[in-house]
């Protein structure tokens, strides 16, 4: 076993197959990582909705990597075990016009900046701390064919799947597609909900260890991923409040669902829409409960009570 690391200046901002490998591994070998929010380092815990507006997106959503296993080819399987996460002390949300689930009621920008150096929650006001889960939104394989493929859309060979559950102790599971796989990673978050329904998690910065193993011919058709818990432990601990999307569109039943959260959160607990619509994407997960009667979906807002202080 070797190990490896990777540091901030180690990235790329598209998917392309003729990125150059940064490291060469083999079978158990592990990487030390560290990695720039979305913004690529253009946000910090000062900036404001105008530096937000004023973003450069070309530069932004870096991902370490690529990197190369050793025998890799196409019908194996890349596993990617995420041994430890560390936040970097501070991480933003936003309001992107034209973006989120809500996006015709949330039509202006909006930025918000919070100091995570506590290492345990996110402030998010005094009697309401989010727990930190921090997790990669982006863990891929390099597509085939791919030729400056934009970050945002994942598919099969994994990429921004903003899947919170593969954290620490979580094994990812990737169908390779190229010859060394050539995996990346980035887009690091706080903590977000099932649905990311405003479009960010808290964005941050991010440091990580891997330990990486290749499983020879098992033709994955998509990822998969072990986690060593529950899929809530850190918010299953006070029970929650739900609310339900019942539409013939299965996306329209989300949105149904997490409108009526927002109005919720905003009347019981007294904030800002805009600050509830973040909220309810920090913590609030989106469930498919029922797709099978009748043509009508049925779509659960869940709320853990647990985020706020008693």
């Amino acid at each position: 076993m070797s190990h490896f690391q990777l540091r901030k200046k180690d990235y790329h901002l598209l998917w392309d197959t003729s990125h150059k490998p940064l490291l060469r591994l083999k079978d158990d070998d592990t990487v030390a990582l560290e990695v720039e929010d979305f913004s690529n380092g253009l946000l910090n815990l000062d900036s404001t909705v105008s530096d937000l507006t004023g973003l450069n997106f070309d530069l932004c959503y870096p991902l370490a990597g690529p990197v190369y296993m050793e025998g890799a080819e196409p019908g194996d399987t890349l596993a990617v075990e995420v041994l430890d996460i560390q936040t970097r002390g501070w991480g933003w949300m936003a309001v992107l016009p034209g973006m989120g689930l809500l996006r015709e009621d949330f039509k202006d920008p909006y930025f918000r900046t919070f100091d995570i150096s506590n290492g345990e929650y996110i402030p998010f006001r005094e009697d309401i701390h989010v727990p930190l889960a921090p997790f990669f939104g982006t863990m891929g394989v390099c597509p085939a064919g791919a030729k400056g493929l934009a970050v945002m859309p994942p598919g099969n060979f994994g990429g921004n799947m903003d899947t919170r559950h593969i954290r620490k102790g979580s094994t990812l599971y990737l169908p390779v597609q190229l010859e060394g796989a050539l995996f990346s990673i980035g887009d690091g978050h706080g903590a977000q909900g099932d649905g990311e329904i405003c479009v960010t998690a808290l964005e941050a910065p991010l440091g990580a260890q891997l330990r990486f193993s290749l499983i020879k011919g098992q033709h994955l058709r998509a990822p998969r991923f072990t986690t060593p818990s529950p899929l809530l432990p850190h918010t299953d601990t006070r029970g929650f409040i739900s609310t339900m999307g019942i539409e013939t569109d299965l996306y329209k039943a989300a949105q149904a669902a997490a409108s009526d959260m927002v109005g919720l959160i905003s009347e019981r607990w007294h904030l800002a829409p805009i600050d509830a619509y973040l909220l309810a994407s920090l913590c609030v997960d989106l469930k498919i409960a029922e797709i099978v009667d009748a043509g009508l979906f049925t779509v659960v807002a869940s709320l853990p009570l647990a985020v706020f202080l008693e």
